[in-house]
C-alpha cells in the first residue's frame, strides 16, 4: 500500500521489472490511498491486510508500542550516511528501524521562475526577504502562496519554531512550544496569510505545487513539503525549488522532515519475500531508478547525481542544505492524535475561528492529553 501520486506510486511500478527479473519466484502488486489516507489513516488497519506499506515517520511510536512493524534493523543499521540528512534517523525507535527511507522531502521554497523573472526578484533566504518579496509581488499584480490546511499549517509552525532555534518539545510532559516565540512566529504565519489568496486554508501540499503549476498569479511559496516531479520538463510551467528562507538568520536549518519509509508487516506471512524487496528498496541503484520514474529518492548518491538534478530542475542542489538541517518532528505513541487536533486548531486560528491565546492554550492541551495514550 502505497499512496496516490505519480512520485509516490510511479517509481514502486516502474522498478518492478527489475525486481522480478532479480526474484521470478516473488511478485508485488501495489494498491494507493490518498494523502489524507497517508497521512493519518492507522497503520495497524494497514498491516493486517498488506505485507509492504509506504508510511510517514510519526507512526513509528505507535509501531513500537503495539508491535505491527517487522523490526529492519538488521538490514538498516549503521547506515544513515547512506540517506539523506535524518532520513534514516526518522524511522528509528529506540533500537528499532521500522522502515527504509525510500523517498525524501522537507519544507523547502518552492516558485515559478517565470513570474520571478518578471519581478527581477530571487529567492528569499529569511522570511524577512518573504515579506519584502510579498510587497513586490502586489506592485506587480502577483501573490505568493502556501498550504496553511489543518496540519500542513501545523508543520510549518513546527518549521519556523525550529528555524527560530525554538523547536516544539518532541514528548508531552513538557511545555509544548515557547510561548513568545511561538507568538512571533503565528505573526509571521498570519502576515504571510494576509498576502495569499485565501484558498491557501484549503490547499494541502499537492493542492500547493498544482495551484502554483497552473495559476499565472502564484510566483513564491515559502515553506512546502517538495515534490520535485513538477519541476520536470513535461510540466506546462515547471517549477523551481530553493532552500527554506530563515526566520532568525538566513540557515535553513529547521526544516520539519517529511518522506516515506517503506515498512514491513509482522503478520506478513512470506517474511523473507518481504525483506528481498525491502533490501531490493534500500538500495543505491534501485533508489536512482525511483527518480527516472518521478521519485523523490532517500538515497544519498541520488542527491548528489548531477544528471538527476538536472532533470529535476536543480531541486537537488537547491534544497540539499534543507534537508540536511531538517528537524524531527515528536513520534511518540499517541503523537497522531495531537497531529490531527493541532492541525485543526492551527487551521482555526488562522481562519481567524480561534484567538492566538487560545489557540496556544488548546495545543498545550492536546498535547499533554495525547501523551497519555502511550
Amino acid at each position: 500500500m502505497t499512496w496516490g501520486h505519480r512520485r509516490a506510486i510511479d517509481p514502486l511500478i516502474g522498478t518492478l521489472a527489475r525486481f522480478r527479473e532479480l526474484h521470478p519466484d516473488i511478485d508485488v502488486q501495489w494498491d494507493a490511498r490518498s494523502l489524507a489516507g497517508f497521512e493519518f489513516q492507522p497503520v495497524e488497519d494497514l498491516a493486517r491486510n498488506y505485507d509492504l506499506i509506504i508510511l510517514d515517520h510519526p507512526f513509528m511510536g505507535d509501531a513500537a508500542k503495539k508491535g505491527y512493524l517487522k523490526d529492519l534493523a538488521p538490514l538498516l543499521e549503521g547506515r544513515d550516511r547512506d540517506y539523506i540528512g535524518p532520513s534514516l534517523a526518522s524511522y528509528r525507535h529506540g533500537k528499532a528501524i521500522f522502515a527504509v527511507p525510500v523517498d525524501a522531502a522537507a519544507q523547502v521554497a518552492v516558485y515559478r521562475p517565470d513570474l520571478m523573472a518578471r519581478m527581477d526578484a530571487a529567492p528569499p533566504r529569511s522570511w524577512e526577504e518573504v515579506i519584502s518579496l510579498s510587497q513586490r509581488a502586489q506592485r506587480h499584480g502577483l501573490q505568493l502562496a502556501i498550504a496553511y490546511s489543518g496540519v500542513h499549517g501545523l508543520m510549518t509552525f513546527f518549521t519556523l519554531m525550529a528555524s527560530l532555534g525554538r523547536a516544539c518539545s518532541q514528548m508531552p510532559g513538557d511545555a509544548f512550544c515557547d510561548r513568545a516565540a511561538a507568538r512571533d512566529v503565528l505573526r509571521l504565519m498570519r502576515s504571510l496569510a494576509s498576502v495569499c489568496p485565501k484558498e491557501i486554508l484549503d490547499w494541502n501540499s499537492i493542492a500547493l505545487h498544482e495551484s502554483l503549476a497552473k495559476a499565472d498569479g502564484l510566483a513564491y511559496c515559502p515553506a512546502v513539503y517538495c515534490y520535485a516531479t513538477y519541476a520536470e520538463a513535461d510540466r506546462r510551467h515547471p517549477l523551481r525549488f530553493a532552500d527554506l528562507p530563515g526566520v532568525s538568520s538566513r540557515s535553513p536549518n529547521g526544516s520539519t522532515i517529511g518522506g516515506t519509509g517503506l515498512a514491513v508487516s509482522a503478520r506478513c506471512k512470506a517474511p523473507d519475500a518481504a525483506m528481498a524487496y525491502a533490501r531490493f528498496a534500500a538500495a543505491a541503484q534501485t533508489q536512482m531508478s525511483f527518480a527516472l520514474s518521478h521519485g523523490q529518492p532517500a538515497r544519498i548518491e541520488a542527491w548528489l547525481d548531477d544528471e538527476l538534478d538536472l532533470h529535476f530542475g536543480g531541486a537537488y542542489s537547491a534544497t540539499r542544505a534543507t534537508l540536511e538541517g531538517a528537524w524531527i518532528r515528536p513520534r511518540y505513541a499517541g503523537y497522531l492524535v495531537f497531529q490531527k487536533r493541532g492541525g485543526d486548531l492551527m487551521e482555526q486560528h488562522l481562519r481567524s475561528n480561534l484567538s492566538e491565546a487560545e489557540l496556544l492554550e488548546e495545543l498545550e492541551k492536546a498535547f499533554a492529553a495525547s501523551g497519555e495514550q502511550q
